[in-house]
């Protein structure tokens, strides 16, 4: 078992920042990638980010690179999704989960992560 815990997330204007955490704990030797997603009010979950948990590897959504950036803290067991020039649109639960396995399958797959936490609230305002 995995457990993961988001927080980070908060009420923010327009072209601010706020940098999510979450942090994983449980069989954590076991995570193989961790992925950042959202899900708008009436939308379905969307991919944001996702990084290996060696850290060696990155992917985005090409609507978010350049603005937001994923990175992991090994020692630490967290992942944190630094987001910048944030806008009304960014507003979302944004959700974390874990993937256990490499089953080569795309990492902005939904079905392909195991574990999620329970989400952190990023409202941005105009």
């Amino acid at each position: 078992q995995v457990q993961l815990v988001e927080s980070g997330g908060g009420l923010v204007q327009a072209g601010g920042s706020l940098r999510l955490s979450c942090a994983a704990s449980g069989r954590t030797f076991s995570i193989h990638a961790m992925g950042w997603f959202r899900q708008a009010p009436g939308k379905e979950r969307e991919f944001v980010a996702a990084i290996t948990w060696s850290g060696s590897n990155t992917y985005y959504t090409d609507s978010k690179k350049g603005r937001f950036t994923i990175s992991r803290d090994y020692a630490k067991s967290t992942v944190y999704l630094q987001m910048n020039s944030l806008k009304p649109e960014d507003t979302a639960a944004y959700y974390c989960g874990a993937r256990l396995g490499n089953s080569g399958r795309p990492y902005n797959l939904l079905t392909t992560y195991d574990y999620w936490g329970q989400g952190t609230q990023v409202t941005v305002s105009s």
